[in-house]
C-alpha cells in the first residue's frame, strides 16, 4: 500500500539539517523553481536535470548557486543523491523516478502524485531564526498557502 492517507498514516513534521545533502530536481518548470528558491536557504548542493528550464533556473546556474544539466533524465542521475524531486510535466516519468528512488533508498517527492511521495514539501515561513512549515497533508494547497501567509502576517505584525 502506498496511499498513506488510506492506511491511516500521518506525516510527521521534522526539521532536518539538509546543508550537506545532495538534492536533485528532475524538471525545470514552475514547481521545481518555487521549491528550489525555498530550499536554497537550507541546501548547499542542488542539481537540476531538464532539457529546458525556467529563466530563474538559468539565472541561478549562471550565478553558480545551482547546477543545471541540460538534457533528459537518465537513471544514472540518481546515483549519490540524498533527496530527489520528480517535478516534470510527465506523470509516468515522475512515477518511474519515484519507483527507482524507492528501490535505491533515496527519499523522493513526486510532484504529480502525493501518494508516491516520501514527504510533502511544506509552505515555509522564515523570520529570523524562526522557521515554520505548513502542510495540509497534500490535500488543499490553497488552504496551506493561506495559513502560511497568515502566519507570516502575524509574525510581521508582532515583530517576532
Amino acid at each position: 500500500m502506498t496511499d498513506k492517507q488510506e492506511t491511516g498514516k500521518k506525516y510527521f513534521p521534522l526539521f532536518l539539517d539538509l546543508s550537506d545533502k545532495d538534492v536533485l530536481f528532475v524538471g525545470g518548470g514552475a514547481i521545481a523553481t518555487r521549491r528550489i528558491h525555498v530550499l536554497q536557504a537550507f541546501v548547499n548542493r542542488i542539481t537540476v536535470v531538464a532539457p529546458e528550464a525556467d529563466g530563474s533556473i538559468l539565472e541561478l546556474t549562471e550565478a553558480g548557486e545551482i547546477s543545471w544539466i541540460m538534457r533528459e533524465f537518465e537513471e544514472e542521475d540518481l546515483e549519490g543523491r540524498d533527496i530527489v524531486f520528480a517535478a516534470t510535466n510527465d506523470k509516468e516519468l515522475n512515477a518511474d523516478i519515484g519507483a527507482k528512488c524507492r528501490r535505491m533508498g533515496i527519499t523522493v517527492n513526486v510532484s504529480s502524485d502525493k501518494n508516491l511521495c516520501d514527504f510533502y514539501f511544506p509552505g515555509i515561513v522564515m523570520q529570523g531564526e524562526t522557521v515554520i512549515g505548513v502542510s495540509a497533508s497534500g490535500e488543499d494547497h490553497k488552504k496551506a498557502r493561506k495559513v502560511r501567509e497568515r502566519i507570516q502576517e502575524v509574525l510581521t505584525e508582532e515583530g517576532i
